[in-house]
């Protein structure tokens, strides 16, 4: 009974944790988490357990964060029809 009791709270304070991690961040707090999850593994204070954990997280963010670049690339291609940007005239703009 013992043993189960451990398991159901070990369980409990771990699905919360779980839930959050598979959430999809903005790209921004996805880039912040990586580079925070690639200082934790650089330490080496992490246990091996710790240190798949973080590089599975690792892997999931830097998929979320190619996925919205190659988004990001796409609306810009969109926007600019022919594939290239048009010049402003922004030295002009400088001249004035």
């Amino acid at each position: 009974m013992a043993g189960s009791k451990t398991r159901a709270a070990d369980t409990a304070t771990t699905a919360p944790e779980s839930a959050a991690t598979d959430a999809v961040p903005d790209f921004e707090t996805a880039l912040a988490e990586l580079e925070s999850l690639v200082t934790q593994m650089e330490t080496g204070d992490l246990t091996l357990e710790h240190s798949l954990a973080a590089f599975e997280r690792g892997v999931r963010l830097t998929r979320q964060c190619q996925a919205a670049l190659r988004s990001a690339e796409l609306r810009i291609r969109q926007l600019t029809e022919d594939d290239t940007l048009e010049d402003l005239g922004l030295e002009t703009l400088d001249d004035e």
